[in-house]
């Protein structure tokens, strides 16, 4: 705490706390961020960042004092609008008073500078946030890891654009959201700067920090390029060399590609699962195999850039509009390009589910079920059983009015079902009610 703060009143909780009944900690009311300029400087060796993070917010109620999520690193100072705040730390909150109260609907600033060795959250679903690699970092925010390294609004809800600015000793390559836009050399560090225009979520920011081979190359207006070891680059090219080609099914199927690059990054570690990122994926060196042994993965990865980034859950309940489009995606991609038709994935995901507990709601799984199998296979088969009742031409139209209409927004289920609707004069009702809100797994229509 600096001498600015005050423990008798920036104590105090929040203004107004999230509305998520999954993970009400985190995220937080009378506010909403349209942009963050992250500026760090970080040492491989021993571990440390430094940090700057400035926040432009518009205040949705009038505010004497207001919380950001952020805890593990030590802040040593915060401005709101240029002016030093009282603030205080305490757990995984960064409380703040302002000097001044904020107006209803006024923009503001929030400046905070802080520092030490970041470490990953504890949760239901593992160590989530900055992470060490043998000789570098990933990060995995999804979905509460993001305060592990930059004080944030933690909700799904709240999406704003992004410059990350990123110091390194100039052995290692860094590769973060959105485009590059400079890179430059002072001494033995670089600095590497990202912008990423486009409305994200905190969870979905990622900087990965290792010594890696960068490839750059173009699908139509779409640059994709890729971080990747040495050597692992031969078998790479093979197991992801049919990007292009899915990038453009995908286009085909769901509509254009929301942003203007998709970057890859390939870790020299093994990962349990691939990590989900604004216009980028995170593969470990085991899904690296030089015979595509993995190449479902890479359709997931690709499809969450509509289905959860790009249309980003309002609340944590609606997740299988992410996961359940990305598996469904992968069969798509599989009917397409030779591999078993979607019918064949759905009818044997359909044995999986049946021999699984029948206790999840897909609609509203539960918190510590949000990545439950049931969640990717059961939203898959929902899909496909409403493709079977729309036909393909009505189905594929959905898809595509549902990632224009939303594109760069959230969604939710109710919003999916009601759209859905529109596009058959038949009653879906019925449908829905026995795939997305009963727990029992009813019969795929043939």
């Amino acid at each position: 705490m600096s001498a600015k703060a005050d423990p008798a009143r920036a104590g105090q909780p929040g203004a107004v706390t999230s509305a998520d009944a999954y993970l009400p900690q985190h995220g937080n009311g009378g506010y909403r961020v349209t942009h963050y300029d992250l500026v760090l400087d970080y040492r491989v060796g021993p571990g440390r960042l430094d940090g700057r993070a400035r926040l432009t917010a518009v205040a949705t109620q009038t505010l004497s004092r207001f919380s950001l999520d952020f805890g593990g690193l030590r802040v040593s100072r915060v401005t709101v609008n240029g002016k030093p705040a009282r603030y205080s730390q305490r757990g995984a909150k960064l409380h703040v008073v302002p000097a001044r109260a904020l107006a209803a609907d006024a923009e503001f600033t929030v400046e905070v500078r802080y520092g030490g060795s970041p470490a990953p959250i504890p949760s239901h679903w593992g160590e989530l946030g900055w992470d060490y690699l043998d000789d570098g970092v990933i990060v995995a925010s999804q979905p509460i890891g993001s305060p592990s390294w930059f004080p944030c609004n933690d909700h799904p809800g709240d999406k704003a654009a992004y410059r990350i600015e990123v110091t390194v000793a100039s052995v290692y390559q860094v590769v973060a959201n959105g485009v590059l836009e400079s890179r430059r050399t002072a001494a033995s560090t670089t600095t590497w700067v990202y912008r990423l225009p486009q409305p994200t979520s905190s969870y979905l920011i990622s900087v990965q920090i290792g010594r890696y081979v960068l490839t750059e190359s173009a699908v139509g207006r779409v640059s994709m390029d890729a971080a990747v070891p040495a050597r692992l680059m031969v078998p790479f090219q093979h197991d992801f060399g049919r990007q292009p080609k899915m990038l453009a099914a995908f286009e085909n199927l769901f509509g254009s590609y929301p942003f203007d690059r998709y970057g890859v990054v390939v870790v020299d570690a093994d990962l349990d699962a691939p990590v989900e990122a604004q216009a980028l994926s995170i593969f470990g060196a085991n899904h690296v195999d030089g015979r595509r042994g993995a190449e479902n993965l890479v359709a997931h990865e690709l499809a969450h850039q509509w289905f959860g980034n790009s249309l980003t859950v309002a609340e944590w309940r609606h997740i299988w509009l992410n996961e359940g489009f990305a598996t469904y995606a992968e069969w798509l991609w599989s009917e397409v390009s030779g591999g078993d038709s979607a019918d064949t994935h759905a009818r044997r995901a359909w044995r999986d589910l049946a021999a699984l507990p029948r206790d999840l709601r897909l609609a509203d799984p539960g918190v510590r079920q949000l990545f439950d199998d049931r969640v990717y296979l059961r939203g898959a088969a929902t899909l496909h059983a409403l493709r079977i009742r729309l036909g393909d031409n009505a189905f594929f139209a959905l898809l595509v009015e549902w990632t224009a209409t939303h594109r760069h927004a959230t969604v939710t289920t109710e919003g999916f079902t009601s759209m859905a609707q529109r596009h058959t004069p038949w009653p879906l009702t019925e449908l829905f009610a026995s795939w997305l809100f009963d727990a029992a797994l009813p019969t795929l229509p043939s």
